[in-house]
């Protein structure tokens, strides 16, 4: 039997750039260690349809985190080639990028998620603080600031507008910082993140570059539906094959932060550990999800 030839991209122009690396070498290291694919590694920043075509790929497994990597442009490059790749439609994952799309969708579902307001520079602000600055369509927690006070807004605006035409403002959420993975409409376990006492908050730094961060699988948390809100959430927003949905956990229950449609494979990120805590290892995980992907196919060469 011929092996299924499976590229795997990673890399982009976004500001995760060298995590996508880290990711997409990671799933590529798993996938070789089956003898059933042959991988082909492709570091990229853009990429034409033409190019994507010349690698005769089976299956394609977009391992970019950001905007033009998970938030649309490149799936909709990929869809136009005709083969399957891992992960979300152009649509569903521009939607899921979008967060003040998300947040809408998931109202309209009656998922909790904190008051936000879009801003641009010169608007102001009608969230009280505490609140979170972050971008409107980035991840890993990218020109995000935590303000407690209006002077505090006032300074992490006049720096974040340099680098983001647009903001959103957020209510603060003081509690435990959760988040569900789901494999094909499926949870993992719940985590929990902590981050150290300094840090306080689960920023990139504490993501990728900190090793005193605690993941807690399974943690003792009191009744809640944050799975079933993952779950409806993902069914919704019409994602497929994986996301992690990111919440925080309070007295009033748990409140939906983002959804990723293509979440990180680094040595620290969720959803691998999730899913070894369910007992997937790495290959297992990155051989399913290229085997959901064929399920799509409509072409062959």
């Amino acid at each position: 039997m011929s092996k299924v030839k499976v590229a795997v991209l990673m890399g982009g122009p976004d500001a995760e750039h060298d995590v996508s690396i880290q990711s997409g070498t990671a799933v590529a290291d798993a996938l070789e260690k089956s003898d059933n694919f042959e991988v082909i590694r492709l570091h990229l920043q853009h990429v034409t349809v033409k190019e994507l075509a010349a690698l005769r790929a089976d299956v394609f497994f977009p391992v970019l985190h950001g905007p033009y990597g998970e938030g649309g442009p490149l799936q909709e490059l990929l869809e136009q080639t005709g083969v399957p790749f891992v992960g979300s439609s152009s649509i569903a994952a521009a939607r899921a990028m979008d967060k003040e799309c998300t947040k809408e969708i998931a109202q309209s579902v009656g998922i909790q998620t904190p008051a936000w307001s879009v801003l641009t520079e010169e608007q102001p602000c009608p969230i009280v603080p505490p609140l979170v600055l972050k971008p409107c369509n980035d991840g890993s927690s990218i020109d995000m600031a935590i303000c407690k006070t209006a002077r505090d807004v006032q300074t992490a605006r006049k720096l974040l507008h340099k680098n983001r035409d647009s903001l959103l403002a957020e209510t603060y959420i003081s509690g435990r910082e959760i988040t569900v993975s789901i494999i094909n409409g499926k949870p993992l376990p719940i985590i929990e993140i902590i981050p150290a006492k300094e840090v306080q908050t689960y920023d990139f730094a504490a993501k990728y570059k900190r090793n005193d961060t605690q993941y807690i699988v399974n943690p003792d948390l009191p009744q809640n539906n944050c799975v079933e809100s993952a779950l409806l959430l993902y069914q919704t927003m019409h994602i497929r094959d994986i996301a992690r949905v990111d919440f925080m956990f309070d007295n009033d229950g748990a409140w939906l932060l983002e959804v990723n449609t293509m979440p990180g494979f680094t040595n620290n990120s969720l959803v691998p550990m999730a899913a070894k805590s369910a007992g997937i290892e790495m290959i297992q995980l990155c051989s399913k999800l290229v085997k959901l992907a064929l399920t799509r196919r409509v072409k062959s060469y």
